[in-house]
Formats: structure tokens, sequence, C-alpha cells
């Protein structure tokens, strides 16, 4: 995203779902269905910042470089881009050779209604309007003073009737049809993460001019798939883009994935349709698992006891050829603070709060103790998590709690106002939120929760706006950075950082760090800054999760991503062993 923001949920829900109300499917069919646990806000690349609008921007749209779909750790591989960049000897100058023939989807905008190849200079134009103040993108943290010129002309931009898009940025060129050159204002070793991100998909200016603020509505991309209607409701309907280039699924694979090569060098995509229902309910999709009719979940925590025995599938679902998979996530769950709040500048206050906490019952109740406790911001398997540290104000510790609270000023809460948590508006948040309640409420804190739509909650953060919130931040790369820079003062809303944390010491801190490469000293700092968020109480640190999924077994190349987004064309039905299995159920 992937910047992308997610939702608090206790779970991770993704299905596919085959059939309509009670009637099956034809085994025959190459349909995939995918569940999303949130309402779809649109299909504008620069305003997907969470995880569910993201994956349906990935089926869309394209940016230059991707993920390799077998490799790990992560690897980042050409897309649009014909080849990795050439990179100048200081890390300035990044020269890149776009990919000939790449047409844009057939859509109206064009002349004759047919698709336009794909140029350098639709990079140009789609990076602009990442910068453009005017388009309000939420994107724009991952590009704010990385390009020569860029900020310059975005602010010259601001205040003008009319963006001046043609007006040349120096740091953002097309050489020629199928050049592209950018030249960092300074050092950022994670420059190509973002490009591999929705927010510098590349789109079409005739597109975005013909539907207006309907283009929300109006993807138009160059990926595998399109999507002919799009009427928010609870029903998204893609089929595969005719006019796709070719692209196979990969034929080399790390040791992990040496079982997923059956369909090497076959034409993505590899199913010609997919169906997304939008269900933020879980037990609607689980149940439609248990008759066979979706290709894979994530097990609702309701479930998890009947399902998972001894960390193994139960023997019910295994007979059915049903098998499980766990994923250790790079992901952080956090209760979050709004530091426009002057309340919660008191840090002996976040700290009472963080020390009421019980992440173990948390962990119990909504986790299943599947996951880990996180004790800063950066989670295990990246640089700058240290195995063995303590966070000192993790709790329960209700007598230090109690304590801490008093220093802050409000002796067993007295004096302290109701405080606002907002979360979104499902079964497993609002259980998570009264926990929260009801955790406080012990050394005499008042909670009141309010609950919304997911778009209405995301909005709400955006706008620098409630008290306290319950979140979650799932890796956009495989770098500490992605993690810290959510407590960086100059990304505060509407940027990636809802907390509006904005502490001068870090900043600068943080500065220095993005602008080294990686390497022990950089390391080194990482450690330190997350230490630091960790005994500041930026947030209430809560837990790093796994993702434990069950697939049905004519479900091919399946496999828990946090990266590719665009992972629904390595997909593949088997049908014939699907014909087979759908017996057992």
């Amino acid at each position: 995203m992937k910047m992308r923001n997610i939702l608090l949920a206790m779970t991770l829900v993704i299905a596919s779902i085959l059939s309509g109300c009670a009637k099956k499917q034809d085994a025959s069919e190459r349909v995939l269905n995918i569940v999303s646990p949130a309402e779809i806000k649109g299909f504008d690349p620069i305003m997907a910042d969470d995880l569910y609008s993201g994956r349906e921007i990935g089926k869309i749209y394209e940016s230059l470089l991707a993920y390799h779909w077998l490799k790990v750790p992560y690897e980042l591989i050409p897309n649009l881009a014909e080849t990795m960049p050439e990179i100048s000897k200081d890390g300035i100058t990044y020269t890149f050779k776009i990919r000939k023939g790449v047409l844009f989807q057939d859509d109206a905008a064009f002349p004759n209604g047919k698709g336009r190849e794909l140029e350098a200079s639709d990079f140009v134009y789609s990076i602009k309007r990442l910068a453009d103040s005017k388009s309000q993108a939420n994107g724009w943290w991952i590009l704010d003073g990385k390009l020569k010129g860029l900020n310059e002309w975005r602010d010259k931009n601001a205040n003008l009737p009319v963006t001046n898009y043609d007006e040349e940025v120096e740091g953002l060129k097309a050489l020629d049809k199928y050049t592209l050159q950018f030249k960092l204002a300074k050092p950022f070793p994670q420059f190509l993460y973002a490009l591999a991100m929705g927010f510098t998909s590349a789109v079409s200016k005739e597109v975005v001019a013909k539907y207006g603020k309907e283009f929300i509505n109006h993807p138009v991309g160059t990926g595998p798939y399109v999507l002919p209607k799009f009427d928010q409701g609870k029903r998204i309907t893609y089929t595969k883009n005719p006019t796709f280039r070719e692209k196979f699924y990969p034929s080399d694979a790390s040791p992990e994935y040496k079982d997923y090569l059956a369909d090497a060098g076959k034409r993505l995509p590899l199913v010609d349709k997919i169906v997304v229902h939008v269900m933020v309910e879980s037990q609607p999709g689980w149940l439609k698992f248990n008759k066979g009719e979706l290709d894979y979940y994530s097990i609702p925590k309701d479930n998890f006891a009947s399902a998972i025995k001894d960390n193994k599938l139960s023997a019910d679902l295994e007979a059915k050829g049903i098998i499980l998979s766990i994923t250790p996530l790079l992901d952080l769950t956090y209760t979050g603070f709004n530091f426009d709040n002057k309340l919660f500048q008191n840090t002996k206050l976040r700290r009472a709060m963080a020390l009421a906490f019980d992440e173990n019952k948390s962990n119990e109740l909504f986790y299943n103790n599947t996951s880990f406790s996180a004790q800063g911001a950066i989670p295990p398997g990246i640089a700058g998590n240290v195995k063995d540290y303590k966070n000192p104000y993790k709790g329960p510790n209700l007598d230090a709690a109690k304590k801490m609270l008093a220093e802050a000023g409000y002796p067993e809460g007295k004096g302290l106002p109701e405080i606002t948590y907002d979360i979104p508006d499902s079964t497993t948040s609002r259980q998570s939120g009264e926990f929260f309640q009801k955790q406080m409420e012990q050394i005499g804190i008042k909670i009141k929760i309010s609950a919304s739509p997911w778009p209405e909650f995301q909005a709400k953060l955006k706008k620098r706006g409630g008290q306290m919130f319950g979140l979650a931040w799932g890796a956009d790369y495989p770098d500490g950075e992605n993690f810290l820079q959510l407590f960086y003062g100059p990304n505060s809303s509407p940027g990636s950082n809802s907390t509006n944390y904005n502490n001068p010491v870090f900043n600068k801190q943080f500065e220095t760090a993005v602008m080294m490469q990686d390497s022990p000293a950089r390391t080194a700092l990482y450690e330190k800054l997350n230490q630091f968020l960790a005994e500041e109480v930026v947030v209430i640190f809560n837990m790093h999760r796994q993702s434990y999924t069950v697939q049905q077994g004519w479900l091919r190349n399946y496999h828990s991503s946090d990266l590719n987004h665009d992972a629904y064309q390595y997909l593949n039905v088997d049908t014939a062993k699907k014909e087979e299995l759908i017996k057992k159920f």
C-alpha cells in the first residue's frame, strides 16, 4: 500500500465464495470469490491507504515494481518497469526503462474505446497527481520531501485555480517515451519500496479527465482484471482483462515455495473472474467455507477452538482435504492517542493506561493466544526489533497503574473527563472496545465507545478527530522505517501518523536513520528509536499477529503475504480436484 492503515479486526478475514445463497457453482468454472471484511472506499490508487482498498487496487492497477510471489525474504522485481533501475553512484538518480506494449484497459475515455499504450509520461502525471494538494491524496507521505522540486511544485500550485501538470519538475522526468528518471532531494534507501506501492500506480490522465470526481468509481489500469461496474454494493465482480500483456507465473522459487511451481510458465492471470463479497461479520463466511463454498478463510476467533486442536487442523476439516497454514504477519496492533488533545500530552497518564491493560487476556480472548506481545513498534523479523527487550510499561500491573495515574494528577481517576474511544463497527471491534473499557474502569478511567463504519472511522482519523482509537498497521515494505514513520511528526493526519505525535527529538533522529543505508549502525538507531517510542508510550502497543488460514484442497498457489496485493493473478483452482473433493462436503 502498500501504505495502508488496517482496522483493528481481531481476525484477518479473506475468503473466496464460490456460490450464491444455497446453490453451488459448477466446479469446472475458474471463479475466485473473496471476502472483504470492510466496505471499499473506492478505486483511486492515491486514496488506497488501507489494506482492503489496497487489495482491490492491486487487481486493476500496477506499479513500476512488485514483489516476487515465491521468494522469501521479499524480493523486489520489475513490473511495469522493463528491468530494475540504473542508480547513480551517489544514490540520487534512478533511471527506469518502461515495459513496451503495455496497454491501459479499454474504456470510453480513449478514442474508439481502445486503451492506449502506457508511456513514461503516465508515471510523471500519476506521481504529480499524488503530490497535487487538490487531490488530497492519502499516500502523499511516501514521497513528501523525497524528489527534487516536487514539494516546491506542490506548494506553488496549491493556491492556483488549476494545477499546472505541464510544468517540469527536476526530480520527475520522462526522458523519452519509455525512459523515466527520478532525482532524489537526498538519499533515501527505501525509495524503491515506494514504487511497488499502490499509491504510485500508473493512471491515465484521459480517464481522470473524463470521470472527474467519479474517477474513484471508474478504475482503468493496466492490470490483470477489469471492473465492469462498481456500485458500492455488497458484491464486486472483476473479469479477466482481455488486453493484459504477456506475464507468466514464476518458474523460480525459494525452498519454502518449491511445491508452488505446478503452474510455472503459465500466462497470468489464472482465473477468469473474481467476485468480492463485502462481509463485515465473519460467521456467514465461516459457514460457507464449511459447506465447501469458499476457497480459503482466516479462522474466526469464535471458531478457533473447534477448528484447531494442539495447533493442528481438526480431524473433520482435514478429512475434507482442507489445509492449514500458519504465518507470522509483519503487523502491529495498537491503541492510539490523539496528541492534538492536550490530555494525552501527559506521559504519566499514557503510562498508567498501558500498565492497566491486560494484554495476555486480550491475546486469549481475541487471538486465541496465537499472537506475540508487541514490546515496541517494529515486529519480529525486521531490523530494529530487539528480541529480548521488555517494555517497562506493559500490563497488567494495577498497583503500578494506579500509582502512575495519581502521579499524572488524577488519583483514582478523579478530575479526568470521560474519554471517547473510536472503533470500526464490527462485532469483534465492539467486543475489544468493551474489553478496553473494562480494563480502564479498574483504575477509575471512564471510556465511552463510539463505533462507525470503516470509511467513516478512517475519515475521522484523517481529520484529526476523536480522542483514542483501536488500529493496526501492516507493513507496506519490509523495513523498520515503515513502522517508525507512524510516529514521525510531518506524517501527521491526513498522513500515516494517525496519533499526530510530533516530538522534535524523535523526528531529528528518524530523519538521520532514513538516510542511512542498511547497516549495523542503522539497525542500532532503529532499535534506539523503537525503544524510545515504547518508553514514551506513544501508543499502547498490543500485538504482532499470526495468520491462521484454512484453504480448500483444490486451491493452488495460495500463501499468506503481507505485501503482495497483486496476489490474485497467481491463484488457481484445480477443477478436477475440486470436483472430487466437493463430494466430501
